[in-house]
């Protein structure tokens, strides 16, 4: 087999390995096929050149991969490819002084087993374990925790 084209298919190799890195993330056929073509390309060097030629396939090949990498991390390309965006939401958190246990509220949705509960003006997540409680009851507060609370109706 000729040279130029054990060459390229080294570089088709090499190019899909790139694929693999910057477009389909993951073990995907590019990276198995970029394993194959490169490895396919060196043992067909081995095969028609001899042990010399191979080694010097093998050693560029694996010079050409790492200098492939190290010029990807160093070119910023990574931030070209990631998301920047920021998560703006934030845990509705009790008010301690606001909300005590026996303070009486309704239930804005239906508690099934939770769901949003008002007491003292104020909207929170509230469970009710083993009752489901339909909107607009009245409950009872029997634990205030730090993003919630445990209610059950008011009898």
């Amino acid at each position: 087999m000729s040279a130029l084209v054990i060459v390229l298919i080294i570089l088709l190799g090499l190019f899909l390995f790139i694929l693999e890195f910057f477009v389909f993330p993951g073990v995907t056929i590019a990276g198995i096929g970029g394993l194959i073509f490169t490895a396919g390309g060196v043992f067909l060097t081995y095969q028609g050149y001899g042990s010399m030629y191979g080694n010097i396939a093998l050693f560029s090949t694996l010079f050409a991969g790492i200098l492939m990498l190290v010029l990807s991390f160093r070119s910023k390309t990574w931030n070209r490819l990631m998301l920047h965006t920021n998560v703006d939401g934030k845990v509705e958190t009790v008010e301690e002084s606001n909300i005590h246990v026996g303070d009486e509220g309704t239930a804005v949705t239906r508690l099934n087993p939770i769901g949003k509960v008002i007491v003292n003006g104020e909207v929170i997540e509230g469970k009710c374990p083993g009752h489901f409680v339909d909107e607009n009851t009245i409950v009872v507060v029997k634990e205030v925790f730090k993003t919630y609370i445990i209610v059950k109706p008011k009898i």
